[in-house]
């Protein structure tokens, strides 16, 4: 066997050496490395890359993240003190693997310096206040939830239940921003891939993204440090100055991934047997984003959880929404219902939001709330089969509209702008009047370009020509 030129160079600087002395599957101990950290990375001398996880007198315990393949009495070296990401500007547009090898057949990619991947998150004093909204183009989101530039904000909710189509369109709306959006996806089948990467080409997101595929036919072990290489190569842009996202698509694979590690390693284990770190591991990723007082930049974090049967009251979801600032959910029962995006607007929170909204706004997304509660309230009175009062049919009429202009499918994207002339002019309906949402739509499109300079009285009259408008060709 030929060992790499690396292995040899390794071994000529004096660095500590072993010899592997247990192995099981990705999981292997070597004895003899002497004073070695967890988190460091050590080379076998078949050119494999291992991640120490643990440390004991005797041995340390390592991952093996280019395979299951090891052979007792194989040679060990430190190749790293501390586990690093190589990273720089050449990522954005391709696709990648956890150990950082491009996977889209666009040749090499130029790397411009190694980031730490298990890196410290700022501290307070580093910090700045989130004061600008993120606009993902999705009404139901941008109207009632808003995600703000900096905030973690989980994205949780059964399969199949629209949370990935909600995460492609905010990626596709950042298209002609100078915003860079890092795609993790963890333990993802072939077809799921594919879906996110044709989209992105199709149109033109993949331009300003960066995908970090470990799918399921990869080594656990890198599913393991995918969400930490795409955190360094987001960060590395954050620092730069870039406002950068961050998907992690999604921590419930991660989650499992880590319990497996966990177990086979006999760590102790905790509630529903994930390892008893699980909430360290998590926070510390998370807590990686935020608004840098230095540059101004910005690095938005959103993780998503499965909820099996919409239980979001398991382990790993009450985790991740204690960790981060809000909440989207949606819900299976609704996505059947044919309510798409199919949000949870009883139970998404986003607690950072209402700072990002101006005055105008706040008061359309206080009376969404307030009129889709009586919708809700309406509804339970229908059920009945009984007369109802003219109010309840106001109601009743409101929500069904609210609902309608709120639909959206994955291919239709709006500004903010758009969005608040929308939903003003189905506000100021008030249930009296049955709309067009098609021409609703198209007006707003027409109008919103003349509606940054108008002041309230102009705003006003502007709303209300969008409503005669979609009134009128209702043939009312």
């Amino acid at each position: 066997m030929q060992r790499p030129d690396t292995f040899e160079r390794l071994i000529a600087t004096g660095n500590p050496t072993g010899e592997v002395v247990g192995v099981d599957r990705f999981l292997l101990k070597i004895s003899g490395l002497g004073e070695v950290a967890p988190g460091a990375v050590v080379m076998l001398e078949t050119g494999q890359h291992c991640l120490v996880r643990e440390v004991t007198p005797q041995d340390a315990t390592v991952l093996n993240l280019d395979s299951e393949e090891a052979q007792l009495g194989t040679l060990a070296v430190l190749e790293m003190s501390v586990a690093t990401a190589s990273v720089g500007n050449a990522l954005v547009g391709r696709i990648v693997s956890p150990m950082l090898k491009p996977l889209d057949g666009k040749g090499d990619i130029a790397y411009e310096r190694e980031w730490p991947l298990f890196n410290k998150a700022p501290g307070i004093m580093e910090r700045a206040m989130l004061n600008e909204q993120l606009p993902t183009g999705v009404m139901a989101v941008d109207s009632l939830f808003p995600v703000v530039l900096g905030q973690r904000i989980a994205v949780l909710g059964d399969s199949k239940s629209g949370k990935t189509t909600f995460l492609e369109q905010l990626g596709v709306n950042q298209t002609d921003t100078s915003r860079i959006v890092v795609y993790v996806l963890i333990g993802k089948r072939k077809v799921d891939v594919d879906q996110l990467i044709n989209r992105l080409n199709e149109t033109g997101a993949i331009n300003h993204s960066v995908v970090v595929v470990a799918s399921v036919f990869d080594s656990l072990a890198q599913s393991y440090i995918a969400p930490f290489v795409g955190a360094a190569i987001a960060e590395f842009l954050w620092y730069a100055g870039r406002d950068t996202i961050i998907i992690y698509d999604d921590l419930s694979s991660h989650a499992k991934v880590y319990r497996e590690i966990s177990l086979l390693a006999e760590t102790t284990a905790g509630r529903e047997s994930y390892p008893g770190d699980m909430f360290y591991t998590h926070s510390a990723l998370l807590e990686r984003a935020g608004k840098l007082a230095a540059n101004g930049s910005t690095l938005t974090a959103l993780p998503v959880v499965i909820t099996p049967g919409d239980d979001i009251t398991a382990s790993l979801p009450t985790s991740i929404m204690s960790i981060t600032d809000g909440q989207i959910i949606f819900d299976l029962a609704s996505f059947r219902e044919n309510i798409r995006p199919a949000v949870n607007i009883g139970l998404s929170v986003s607690r950072v939001g209402g700072r990002v909204q101006d005055d105008r706004q706040k008061v359309v997304s206080g009376d969404l709330f307030k009129q889709l509660a009586a919708y809700r309230t309406a509804l339970e009175f229908a059920h009945y089969g009984t007369e109802v009062a003219d109010e309840t049919k106001r109601s009743l009429l409101l929500g069904k509209l609210i609902y309608e202009t709120l639909r959206q499918p994955p291919s239709e994207l709006y500004s903010l702008t758009e969005q608040q002339l929308m939903l003003e002019a189905v506000l100021q309906s008030a249930g009296q009047r049955t709309m067009n949402i098609a021409a609703l739509k198209q007006g707003a499109r027409e109008l919103a370009p003349s509606v940054s300079g108008m002041n309230d009285v102009q705003h006003q009259e502007s709303v209300a020509t969008l409503l005669d408008k979609a009134t009128i060709q209702a043939g009312l």
